[in-house]
């Protein structure tokens, strides 16, 4: 089995690692605190500027076109430096997938060149509602035809980059009579549309420089020819999406994973204790070994997945599995890279306690932990 690496995918992962060490990694810790718009904005359109924001989409529309592999590689480079930045860069590229998946040659003119080219900041999705977590089938948003508009009414809850987004894919119900899951459709959503608000940020754990918001629509008149996709086929879209985006997720956590305890083995080897370095004691020794070995098996689930992907096979249960594994093996890094500073990790002296921070929701966005074991296990039982 080749496990090389195309020129290509090699050029996208060392752009975005020095990318990441020159423009992220020193003010991480400032947007961290500050939560600056315009210095998140300011990377995000640098990133759109060297191809970041469209690296699966067809360069007829602004796109790189190099693929889910390439994508991965990118997410995990820049997951090391600045998590905020990064959650907003993978959710672009899924808007950005989404539309290229099922909107009509109008609709991808007019949305993918902004969303790949920088115009707009970002793409948000409006999936998870209050009523609709883990269960998106369970949304009680509602979409009416309203002679050449549909008029929108509900609310969404948890939406990543929804303050500087440039367009929105959201789903409601366009038919209340049919079976769950089978009524709902996807709408694309311009922030100046009327009766559309973008509500209250989240105050977060982590992950601070990066806004979470509610979306409320309270008679939101979006355009007929903004229907995204196959009339009450928007679920199934919803799923397939959601599976990709476990692919981002995964190769973030990946990224803050590695960050924490490459950084921590850095430590270990200059502080002394006891007349020696701590990376001497055998305990340090098989945290660092046993950690690595766990985000390695990690990097290769989810290019493997982003394989499947990229050759148009099924990826479903494999990406599951990625995101899984890397979300729960890159806590654990933080958790012993914490471990490894003492005191010292628990400070903001040190960049372990932010690492510990925003990877936490790794492991509960794009589908928590448990619901991807349900996936898995539902895959190989079927």
């Amino acid at each position: 089995m080749d496990f090389e690496l195309s020129e290509e995918q090699k050029i996208i992962r060392d752009t975005a690692a020095k990318f990441a060490k020159r423009e992220l990694e020193p003010v991480a810790a400032e947007l961290d605190r500050t939560r600056n718009r315009e210095l998140l904005t300011g990377n995000l359109k640098k990133l759109a500027e060297l191809g970041f924001m469209g690296l699966n989409i067809d360069p007829e529309y602004g796109g790189t076109g190099a693929g889910a592999v390439a994508f991965s590689l990118a997410i995990t480079e820049l997951g090391r430096a600045c998590a905020s930045t990064t959650a907003t860069t993978s959710v672009t590229n899924m808007v950005g997938e989404v539309i290229q998946a099922i909107g009509t040659k109008k609709q991808k003119r007019k949305y993918l060149p902004p969303l790949c080219g920088g115009e707009y900041s970002a793409g948000a999705f409006g999936l998870t509602e209050t009523c609709a977590g883990s269960d998106p089938a369970g949304m009680c948003t509602s979409a009416v035809r309203d002679g050449s508009h549909w008029v929108l009414n509900g609310g969404k809850v948890f939406i990543s980059s929804a303050e500087y987004a440039g367009v929105f894919v959201v789903w409601a119900v366009t038919d209340k009579g049919a079976p769950k899951g089978k009524g709902i459709s996807t709408f694309l959503v311009e922030p100046g549309f009327p009766g559309f608000v973008v509500g209250k940020s989240e105050e977060k754990m982590g992950q601070h420089g990066s806004c979470t918001n509610e979306l409320i629509f309270q008679d939101c008149r979006v355009p007929g020819e903004n229907l995204l996709g196959e009339l009450n086929g928007g679920f199934r879209t919803a799923v397939a999406e959601l599976a990709g985006g476990r692919i981002g997720v995964g190769s973030m956590a990946l990224g803050i994973g590695l960050a924490a305890i490459d950084f921590a083995v850095g430590y270990a080897k200059e502080r002394v204790q006891f007349g020696k370095p701590i990376s001497d004691n055998q305990a340090i020794q098989w945290m660092i070994a046993d950690n690595y070995t766990r985000l390695e098996a990690a990097r290769l689930l989810l290019l493997r997945a982003a394989f499947l992907k990229d050759s148009g096979k099924h990826f479903a249960k494999e990406a599951s599995m990625a995101k899984l594994y890397a979300t729960e093996s890159a806590n654990r890094a933080c958790y012993d890279a914490m471990q490894i500073l003492g005191g010292y990790g628990y400070t903001r002296d040190f960049p372990i306690e932010r690492y510990y921070r925003d990877v936490r929701v790794t492991s509960i966005y794009e589908g928590t932990s448990e619901i991807q074991r349900m996936i898995i296990a539902r895959e190989i039982l079927k």
